[in-house]
């Protein structure tokens, strides 16, 4: 019976260890099941009454019509969800790549005839938190990884048409109506010039909203408003 007495020491408290931890699993699955449960009874226009809003924030507009206007032949998309153009492999979690990036949207997209992403221009605030920097990068870091180039500018700041065209005129392939031929690529930084200095780009309702006689409340969902979607790490 002596001999014994180290194992039963061992085993009482490995038990009780053991015990615990069901009963912490136990707790769990009940509180997740409460949660379901608590999802399972919310409906969905009843406790999120929507509300119509624009899809695209002034300079996101004006970055469409600068695009638009400096690679005519070319198709361009905005606020395209990255989940729509990248594909991942599935050994993964897909919920957790959505929500670590997968939700996110390309604000300007530029593509070819057949609607292959050519290029994605990212419009970053001018004051952006640490935190909209850091998704920003990750969103950069994953479509380069997929070999699509990223353009940066800063909302109040855009290049002008023929800037642009020339600064895109050695991804495009084969040119499109108008645009120069790669030879003539300037190799300087393509500079930004401030909003005011393109406001001929600019529709009457963007005039307007750019001389601040706009409804606030129609102003598109902001990209950080996702950020709660993100893994607690925040990904990498």
């Amino acid at each position: 019976m002596e001999a014994l007495t180290p194992i039963a020491t061992f085993a009482l408290p490995a038990t009780v260890l053991l015990l615990l931890t069901l009963l912490g699993m136990r707790l769990r699955q009940r509180q997740q099941v409460r949660r379901d449960n608590v999802r399972d009874a919310l409906d969905t226009v009843a406790d999120w009454p929507p509300e119509a809003v624009r899809a695209l924030t002034i300079s996101e507009r004006q970055g469409y019509e600068v695009l638009r206007r400096a690679m005519p032949g070319f198709l361009v998309l905005s606020q395209v969800p990255l989940s729509r153009f990248i594909r991942v492999p599935s050994r993964h979690s897909h919920i957790e790549w959505l929500q670590r990036v997968g939700s996110l949207s390309a604000d300007l997209l530029l593509c070819d005839s057949g609607s292959r992403v050519l290029a994605v221009f990212d419009i970053r605030s001018m004051d952006e938190t640490p935190r909209a920097r850091r998704r920003h990068e990750r969103m950069a870091r994953v479509l380069k990884a997929a070999g699509i180039q990223v353009h940066v500018w800063r909302e109040g700041y855009l290049p002008s048409a023929s800037d642009l065209r020339q600064h895109l005129a050695h991804i495009v392939g084969t040119p499109a109506v108008g645009i120069k031929p790669a030879s003539s690529v300037n190799s300087r930084p393509m500079p930004l010039i401030p909003v005011p200095d393109i406001s001929e780009v600019l529709a009457d309702g963007d005039r307007a909203a750019f001389e601040a006689n706009f409804d606030a409340t129609m102003e598109p969902v902001p990209s950080a408003f996702f950020e709660e979607l993100e893994s607690p790490a925040g990904g990498h």
